[in-house]
């Protein structure tokens, strides 16, 4: 059973009135804008309105109000209400679960905040970006940016902003399963609430306190947190908060065994829910009470409660609710052994949960299908179900406690060294001891011997120099060869395995004409004409954490997005195309003038999916494959002389930091008509 979170991320600032009142503010802002000028003032009033809209859950409407608002916003130079807008385009990819395009923009805004210096808003910002890489199951990037979060607003001094990072920074700790630390932050949070008498924050860290009380089974600590928090939430009539202290008291109760109250408290809170406008938390009550019909018996009202939380979510838009509902669907199917219903949902909440990266839903999915696969006879498919589950649920695992757990293993180890170094102490102090007695025996032979350690010592230093010199020398040169974490890899375990990338960009160069130049210069010139462009090339991309895979005669070949994962491959791979474009063009000035042929670049890039891993057993070597590679080909053979020629894919991602100009759809060799896309220069 859902809990229901209190915190969207903590700054994503909910409004909390009624669903009425919300109509009459959305009429009331649409009556005004009939009437205004093309100013900042309209500027302001699309922002509101974008707020209030994908407050009440109308995400659709709630975008085209912000790209209005950011296009005017870009035309009158009014940054802060460009900011704002960007800001109010995140939310509402960040309620469609589209997280891609919700990063882009709050990064956008935060770009504009930090330029203008307002504190408040580069604080919302990165706990924004913080929120939905916590929705993206990336803790580490969530809690890096809730940090700095709170960083931004201790030295605002914020006292509301600074609760809030810190109860975010608590949720955080608490979908980790780092209980301790996320207690910690949320009683920090609730000391500084009740400080400022923010009775709307109290609730929430009541409530949060809850939910990791619940998580950890001790239902009775959780009900009393919750209990607590249900009385603040009436006295300031935040409804929202009721329906969430509801439905969690729900969570508790259903945890606890207790159907018929979890049912109780789950309509209840779906009655307010409904009454606020809240579909989001319809659609968690709902599913919440299919679950609880589940489990008591009552299949038919189980599925219809699924289907109409479902309606729901696919009305809003939220693909995280859809893959959940539809997990839970698969559930029941399963449980009535109808399995190829069963399957048939099962697997498409697979396939969705994978696409907007929820992994713990992958987790639940994968775990569920290795069972129906087994109770069908499948045993292999679900051999390799299981696998996956176990290999994304220790995906999933606290990576504080692997810090803490390898560091006690550390401590034992060394422990364990020195309590090992002390015996062979203690063994050769009794056999100093006897020799001791020998000494007047072999005292004349004594400086001769010396001599020969000392010798010995002397040869075993410079020894020793001389394989730490070499051993540095064959390090440079495996990096030479493979990415840093393939060869660390490699050294460690002698071997690596094939890794798959769910979205990286890559880039191909070429010279026009090469053939017919090449047969102008000698070898030696031809050579030292190709080294020196290429190891241009390479000290570009170096500047943007590009990784080169080959290069195949005149044809150079670059990454983004591995192998280590980042989600700013595309612009990275594109700013260093720009710079190898602007590099060949000097080049070319400076050839021109002395006389000499000169090379035409084209270069050609393309996002998507491929596999990566080393090839070969002598004279190895890191490589990539996949149809995104073939396609990346192909934007290069299309091309023209100094262009960067990019696909549909890439340009979805970059549109809004560099000028492109549309070719239309271009017949590339074995791929059939493709969108391509000219960058022309990065945006003002």
């Amino acid at each position: 059973m859902r809990l229901k979170k209190y915190i969207l991320g903590h700054f994503l600032c909910l409004s909390f009135f009624s669903i009425s009142a919300q109509n009459r503010v959305v009429d009331s802002l649409k009556q005004v804008l009939q009437t205004e000028k093309e100013d900042t003032n309209k500027v302001n009033t699309l922002n509101a309105l974008s707020s209030k809209l994908w407050a009440i859950s109308k995400y659709d409407t709630s975008i085209i109000c912000s790209t209005d608002a950011r296009k005017l916003a870009e035309k009158l130079n009014f940054k802060t209400g460009l900011a704002a807008a960007f800001s109010n385009l995140g939310m509402g990819y960040y309620y469609k679960s589209e997280y891609s395009q919700a990063l882009g923009y709050n990064f956008n805004a935060l770009t504009i905040e930090q330029e203008i210096g307002d504190k408040n808003g580069v604080a919302l910002n990165l706990g924004n970006i913080g929120s939905i890489y916590d929705e993206q199951g990336n803790y580490s990037l969530a809690l890096e940016y809730k940090l700095k979060a709170l960083t931004i607003s201790r030295g605002a001094g914020n006292k509301l902003f600074i609760a809030k990072a810190l109860g975010n920074i608590g949720i955080i700790y608490d979908e980790q399963g780092n209980y301790p630390q996320a207690l910690e932050y949320d009683l920090k949070a609730l000391a500084i609430e009740q400080e400022i008498g923010d009775k709307r924050g109290i609730a929430i860290n009541l409530g949060n306190l809850g939910n990791i009380y619940n998580e950890q089974g001790n239902y009775s600590q959780a009900l009393q947190y919750d209990l607590k928090a249900l009385p603040i939430v009436r006295e300031i009539g935040n409804k929202y908060g009721i329906a969430s202290t509801l439905g969690n008291l729900g969570s508790i109760y259903h945890a606890m065994g207790k159907l018929p109250q979890a049912l109780e408290y789950n309509l209840q809170a779906l009655t307010i829910d409904q009454e606020i406008g809240n579909k989001e938390g319809m659609a968690d009550d709902i599913g919440n009470a299919g679950n609880i019909y589940h489990e008591m018996g009552n299949t038919l009202k189980a599925l219809e409660y699924d289907e109409k939380a479902l309606g729901i979510n696919r009305e809003i838009g939220n693909k995280e609710g859809i893959a959940d509902v539809i997990g839970s669907i698969g559930n029941i199917y399963a449980s009535e052994k109808n399995y190829k219903e069963a399957k048939a949902y099962l697997d498409s909440a697979l396939a969705l949960s994978k696409s907007i990266g929820d992994k713990d839903n992958v987790k639940a999915m994968y775990y569920t299908l290795a069972k129906l696969d087994s109770a069908t006879g499948d045993f292999k498919t679900g051999w390799a179900d299981y696998k996956n589950y176990v290999k994304y649920r220790d995906s999933l695992i606290n990576e504080a406690a692997i810090k803490k757990s390898t560091q006690a293993e550390m401590n034992y180890l060394f422990s364990k060294k020195t309590d090992s170094a002390q015996a062979v102490q203690d063994k050769l102090n009794v056999l100093a001891e006897k020799e001791n007695q020998r000494q007047r025996i072999i005292r004349n032979s004594f400086i001769g011997g010396f001599s020969i350690v000392l010798l010995a010592a002397i040869l075993f230093f410079f020894q020793r120099k001389r394989i730490a010199k070499e051993k540095k020398r064959s390090d440079e040169l495996l990096l030479n060869i493979l990415p840093e974490e393939v060869a660390e890899e490699l050294k460690e375990k002698g071997s690596t395995e094939a890794k798959t990338f769910d979205e990286v960009t890559v880039m191909f160069t070429d010279f026009k004409g090469f053939t017919t130049i090449a047969e102008k210069l000698s070898a030696n010139e031809l050579v030292a004409e190709i080294d020196y462009c290429f190891k241009g090339f390479d000290n570009i991309i170096h500047k943007y954490n590009i990784e080169k895979i080959k290069t195949i005669g005149d044809s150079y070949m670059a990454a983004g997005g591995l192998p280590v994962p980042n989600k700013t491959h595309a612009k990275d791979i594109i700013n260093a195309a720009l710079e190898i474009v602007d590099f060949m063009g000097k080049h070319k000035q400076q050839r021109t003038k002395e006389g000499k042929p000169v090379f035409e670049i084209r270069v050609g890039i393309n996002t998507g999916h491929v596999v990566a891993g080393i090839v070969g057993v002598k004279k190895f070597a890191y490589d990539i494959w996949g149809d995104t590679v073939n396609l990346a080909s192909r934007m290069e053979s299309s091309g023209e002389p100094g262009k960067i020629n990019i696909s549909g894919s890439t340009y979805a991602l970059v549109k809004n930091d560099f000028i492109c100009t549309h070719r239309g759809k271009i017949q590339a060799k074995n791929k059939g008509e493709v969108d391509m896309y000219f960058v022309e220069r990065k945006s003002e």
